[in-house]
């Protein structure tokens, strides 16, 4: 009988321990997750290109020469373009050999010129000199970054806005007096824009006045910022 009276005492503690631990665990009920977006188009005020020269040349050492020499011309003209930001890209030699011998036929090099700006028309002016050794690989337009993180800013305090009318939405919806914020994360998401792509035969620009200046159209790239999160009603 002892044995019985505290086995039965033993199990009346477990059981009231267990219910003290089940009472101070959080209810995770009325659990609902909220998403919401804010958008803007935006202008893009920065120009990026890319020029490239190659050469064909039979001794490498004259191949390599040529080619610095016409860099080195790129990068002195540039200077007369202080608010365009010019600087080198990749640059490569191969060999070219005969199709039918086999032989090595001559050296091939190439090398790039890469250049970014907010001043369209400088950059544009700075083209059309550049190609008269180059060759225009591509250009394109985004959104600088300081234009860009002013702009996610904004829409993070508006995306915030939407996240919690939507929350308020759905706690008059479910008949709820209230609700927590349980979670909220802040994502950003920016749309590249689509590249011009220049053709082998578009090897020169059109100038567009006396200066030599291409009119560009640089268009608009998209910003958005995600609110998503979990909210609990009261």
């Amino acid at each position: 009988m002892r044995y019985l009276a505290l086995t039965t005492l033993l199990l009346g503690t477990t059981l009231s321990t267990m219910t003290i631990a089940a009472e101070n665990e959080p209810l995770n009920y009325n659990i609902v997750n909220v998403q919401a977006d804010a958008t803007r188009q935006v202008s893009n005020d920065e120009m990026h290109a890319v020029l490239f020269i190659e050469k064909t040349n039979k001794q490498p050492a004259e191949l390599s020469a040529q080619i610095t020499q016409l860099m080195n011309q790129a990068i002195a003209t540039a200077k007369k373009y202080p608010q365009v930001k010019v600087e080198t890209g990749s640059q490569t030699t191969y060999p070219i050999y005969d199709n039918d011998s086999q032989k090595l036929k001559e050296w091939r090099g190439r090398a790039e010129v890469r250049i970014e700006s907010k001043d369209f028309k400088a950059a544009s002016q700075l083209i059309n000199e550049l190609q008269q050794n180059f060759q225009t690989q591509s250009i394109n337009f985004t959104v600088s970054d300081e234009q860009r993180k002013k702009v996610e800013n904004e829409l993070m305090v508006e995306a915030s806005k939407n996240f919690q009318q939507r929350a308020q939405i759905l706690t008059q919806a479910w008949n709820k007096s209230a609700y927590n914020l349980v979670s909220l994360n802040i994502n950003t998401n920016n749309y590249a824009p689509q590249p011009i792509m220049m053709r082998a035969s578009m090897a020169k620009f059109e100038a567009a006045d006396a200066s030599g200046g291409q009119n560009m159209a640089a268009g608009e790239s998209k910003i958005t910022v995600n609110a998503n999160g979990t909210v609990q009603f009261k």
